[in-house]
């Protein structure tokens, strides 16, 4: 059978308005389009008013596939993230034609990737992890305690589940615990840019004809301003933190430029918690909505690296990434051809009939549970090992003391068809 056209494979236009459109992230419309797209248009073209025609990979297969071949599908070519064409106009205006604001290890592709990868990659190795572990266990344990205080009701996201992972990365990083409410703002208006109550406001200079947000400059340049003095006192006086790693890193004998060390700060400064707070408070979410699963996991603590895992399988913080063909190919059926621009969804992978048992139910012993939400292949997430360790340390902590709990008002999801989890999570609970 020969390969079919795009035009044979175009998503209805309500589906195609889904997959950007943050609000359909927030309220779960998303899941009913990655449903239909996996039984009807699995690998389909998408066209959206403002928005260059793009592929969507909806299923695990596909997925995988697609992250293993990294020479044909790149990151670095166009936006690396789902963008509009008037925003990306204004990107490579600024940038010299280039379509990134920031480049860092999502925006590269060999020969760089792998040299830059490989330059803070023994720190998130779980051997070299296993030595933090007392210390992230003292930080679990005080945030456990700080919800105990609590007096029985808290806001599991902003009170807990934000702030451990944070202080953790930031302690690694060696940002002043003093500065974690900014990298935590920051990082918010990054990631949140399209959720009306955690995105930057924008002023005049950072929106487009249509009044959209173009692009988060302004956060951008306060991450910048940052970092280029936390580089600055760790090139002065190197200590044994990862910023000092960073700051003194060379390439090909050389130092790396001043751009791509900001990247590397602004990746491990904000993906390097978000991710793990989002998956953290998406277990708690779950384990409230099925008390069931709470209680067997409390009987039996074994059970946590199961329940971590189907948290991250569960919530898929980072629900896309953007891909672009470097050569005319069949893939799928599919003929497509160079510079076509593709979407990842991760969080529809997860849910795969044809690889997850009942996807829609969370089940803390699920086995095997090989999901997508750490990415594949060489893009690998480089820090899900600290992560997984971080969540595991915080439910060892917080489940033997926790001894009921409920919901106490509505919960709410961040929108953002990038990286979205829950923004507030009303709970009320009783600790030992």
């Amino acid at each position: 059978m020969s390969a079919t056209t795009a035009a044979d494979h175009m998503i209805p236009q309500a589906h195609a308005d889904h997959l950007a459109m943050p609000a359909a992230y927030a309220d779960n419309r998303i899941h009913d389009t990655y449903r239909w797209l996996r039984a009807n248009e699995p690998m389909g073209m998408a066209k959206i008013d403002g928005i260059d025609p793009f592929w969507v990979a909806t299923k695990h297969a596909d997925i995988l596939e697609i992250s293993r071949q990294n020479d044909l599908f790149h990151n670095g070519d166009r936006a690396a993230t789902l963008t509009s064409q008037a925003a990306d106009k204004r990107v490579r205006e600024m940038m010299g034609g280039s379509p990134h604001l920031l480049r860092t290890l999502v925006q590269m592709d060999a020969p760089d990737h792998p040299k830059y990868r490989a330059l803070t990659q023994g720190w998130f190795m779980p051997q070299n992890l296993k030595k933090l572990e007392e210390r992230i266990r003292v930080i679990a344990r005080a945030s456990v305690d700080k919800m105990a205080a609590k007096g029985g009701e808290c806001d599991f996201v902003n009170e807990v589940a934000l702030h451990f992972p944070l202080h953790v990365i930031m302690t690694i990083l060696g940002v002043p615990e003093s500065d974690e409410p900014r990298m935590l703002k920051l990082t918010q208006e990054l990631f949140g840019a399209t959720d009306p109550e955690l995105g930057r406001k924008p002023n005049e200079a950072q929106t487009t004809e249509t009044g959209e947000p173009a692009f988060d400059m302004g956060v951008i340049i306060d991450f910048n301003n940052y970092f280029s003095a936390l580089s600055a006192a760790r090139r002065a006086n190197p200590t044994d933190d990862l910023a000092s790693l960073i700051a003194n890193s060379q390439i090909n004998g050389a130092p790396i430029s001043d751009f791509e060390a900001m990247g590397y700060y602004i990746i491990v400064a904000t993906a390097g918690h978000d991710t793990t707070s989002s998956s953290t408070a998406g277990a708690m979410w779950a384990l409230v909505d099925n008390p069931g699963q709470l209680r067997k996991v409390k009987a039996d603590l074994s059970l946590i690296p199961g329940l971590v895992d189907e948290s991250i399988r569960w919530t898929t913080p980072v629900k896309t990434f953007m891909r672009t063909l470097t050569a005319d190919t069949e893939f799928a059926g599919r003929q497509m051809k160079q510079n076509d621009w593709l979407m990842l969804c991760y969080a529809s992978g997860n849910r795969d009939e044809e690889v997850f048992e009942a996807p829609d139910e969370f089940r803390v012993d699920r086995s095997p549970n090989k999901h997508l939400a750490f990415g594949y292949g060489a893009h690998l997430c480089l820090g899900q090992h600290l992560a997984k360790m971080e969540m595991r340390i915080l439910w060892e902590e917080l489940l033997p003391r926790l001894e009921s709990v409920e919901m106490a008002g509505t919960p709410a999801m961040s929108e953002s068809f990038f990286v979205n989890g829950p923004k507030r999570l009303p709970i009320r609970f009783k600790m030992s």
